[in-house]
């Protein structure tokens, strides 16, 4: 998903070349003349001309995550993402099989999401709460676990945590899936009406 963006960084010699063209023919030329004035002016042009051609401006490419051309939306995907990562890093690190499965899920519907958020930019207000909560509180809550699970964290109150985050893990995966089901919404219901102009269509000519 990562994008390189290219910009120009302009070299300054081109105009220092033509202030000391123009400093110079003052210095020679009776500049208070139309025609010194503007034998000056031609010659500061030429020199930074000639100047720009020997330093051309500096290309700078830098690598981003997403550019989508607005910014704030870039950022909440490159906030996303990183929750991904974080997510596949602790799936990773958690053995239990039923867990895992369900952090897949969370996981391809979170990427899922990012894929169609960065071709419809205009799409993100409808996953700010994902971005902003859902998505952070899910990892939160698997680090948690997590972390009691390597440190070996045992009696009532730890198995009650753990009891509690498999059992609803599920459910976790579910709601993920119905964010990246609601992005569709719209195109379900074009999709829809088309299906049935063409089958309108098709009746009519009998077939």
């Amino acid at each position: 998903m990562s994008k390189i963006i290219r910009t120009e960084k302009p070299s300054a010699l081109p105009f220092y070349a033509a202030a000391a063209a123009g400093l110079v023919l003052c210095a020679a030329l009776p500049v208070y003349k139309v025609w010194a004035l503007a034998v000056t002016l031609a010659g500061a042009a030429a020199a930074f001309a000639a100047a720009r051609r020997v330093c051309p401006p500096q290309v700078i490419e830098r690598e981003v995550p997403f550019h989508t051309g607005d910014g704030d939306v870039d950022e909440m995907l490159t906030g996303i993402q990183k929750q991904l990562d974080t997510l596949r890093a602790l799936n990773d690190a958690l053995p239990d099989p039923q867990l895992s499965a369900a952090m897949d899920r969370m996981e391809k519907a979170g990427r899922s999401i990012l894929e169609v958020v960065e071709q419809a930019p205009a799409k993100a207000k409808q996953i700010r709460r994902f971005a902003n909560y859902y998505l952070p509180d899910a990892v939160h809550v698997l680090e948690q676990y997590a972390a009691m699970a390597r440190q070996g964290v045992r009696g009532e109150n730890a198995a009650a945590v753990r009891s509690e985050v498999e059992k609803n893990v599920g459910m976790i995966a579910a709601a993920f899936e119905h964010q990246l089901d609601a992005l569709y919404a719209a195109e379900s219901m074009d999709l829809s009406a088309d299906l049935a102009v063409l089958e309108t269509l098709m009746k009519n000519q009998g077939l």
